[in-house]
C-alpha cells in the first residue's frame, strides 16, 4: 500500500487549520488521521493538531491487528478525546474549538474507518468514485432528506454548519464503516476544501491519471487553489497495490 498526505493553506486563509498525519503501531498497522479544525484563529489549528497527535500517540504504542480491536479502540479514544478538546474550549483563548475528523485503517484486504464531520472518504475503483461517509452538517441532513440537492447543498448560506465534531459538548457518535479493499483501488480521505472546489469527476479523473501517488496528490491540490482555494486543502492519498496483503 502506497500513501501519500499533502496540505495546503490555499489562497484565502492567512493558517492552516487542518492536520493529517500517518502512524504505525507495535503491530505494523498504519492509522492515518485527517482533521480539520473550527473555532478562532488559534483554536481551530490547535483542535486538529492535538487531536491527530493525541491520537497518533496512543496507537504508536498499541499492538492492535484486529478489525473488532480497531473499533473498540475508536469508540474509546475518539469520545477521551472529544472531551480533553471540549474542556479545553471552555477556556476563553480557545473557546468553541473542535475538529473533524476522518480515522482509516488498512488491515489486509479489509479498510475500517472512523468518521466525524464533514471531511470525507471516497474510493476510486475503475472508473467510479463511490462516496462511503456522511457529511455531519445540516445541508447534508437536508441532502440525505430529499429538501436540496447536492447542487443546491453548495451554495447554502449554512453549508459550513457542521452537527457533529470532536469538543461537542454531547458524546460524540462517529460512523464506523468498513470496506473490502481490491488491487488497483484508491481511498481519497480530504478535507472539505477540496471537495467544494473540485468535483468528484475531476477528483476520479486526476487519481486515475498515469503519473505517481505524490503528484496526484499535488494536482488535487492545485486545481482546488486554481478553482479559488477558499479553504485550507489536505488530501491523504492510499493506493492498493500487489504486495499490499
Amino acid at each position: 500500500m502506497k500513501i501519500s498526505l499533502l496540505t495546503d493553506v490555499g489562497q484565502k486563509r492567512s493558517n492552516n487549520q487542518d492536520y493529517v498525519n500517518r502512524y504505525t503501531n507495535r503491530a505494523g498497522v498504519d492509522l492515518i488521521l485527517l482533521a480539520d479544525g473550527m473555532g478562532g484563529h488559534r483554536a481551530g489549528h490547535i483542535a486538529s493538531e492535538m487531536t491527530v497527535t493525541d491520537l497518533g500517540t496512543l496507537w504508536v504504542d498499541s499492538h492492535i491487528n484486529h478489525l473488532n480491536d480497531v473499533r473498540e479502540w475508536f469508540v474509546q479514544v475518539l469520545e477521551e478525546e472529544n472531551q480533553k478538546i471540549h474542556q479545553l474550549g471552555l477556556q476563553e483563548e480557545y473557546k468553541g474549538m473542535g475538529t473533524t475528523l476522518e480515522a482509516v485503517v488498512v488491515i489486509e484486504n479489509q479498510m475500517i474507518y472512523a468518521h466525524i464531520g464533514d471531511s470525507r472518504i471516497g474510493l476510486v475503483r475503475g472508473e467510479e468514485y463511490q462516496r462511503l461517509t456522511n457529511d455531519h452538517s445540516l445541508v447534508g441532513a437536508l441532502v440525505r432528506a430529499g429538501q436540496i440537492t447536492e447542487e443546491e447543498a453548495q451554495r447554502h448560506p449554512q453549508k459550513n454548519f457542521v452537527t457533529q465534531s470532536i469538543g461537542q459538548q454531547e458524546p460524540v457518535e462517529p460512523d464506523i464503516g468498513l470496506k473490502t479493499l481490491e488491487i488497483g483501488d484508491y481511498v481519497v480521505i480530504n478535507s472539505d476544501g477540496l471537495t467544494n472546489m473540485v468535483s468528484t469527476e475531476d477528483i476520479r479523473d486526476i487519481v486515475l491519471s498515469d503519473v505517481s501517488l505524490e503528484s496526484k496528490a499535488e494536482t488535487l491540490i492545485r486545481f482546488a487553489n486554481n478553482a479559488g482555494g477558499l479553504d485550507n486543502i489536505t488530501v491523504a492519498l492510499l493506493q492498493i497495490t500487489e504486495g499490499s496483503w
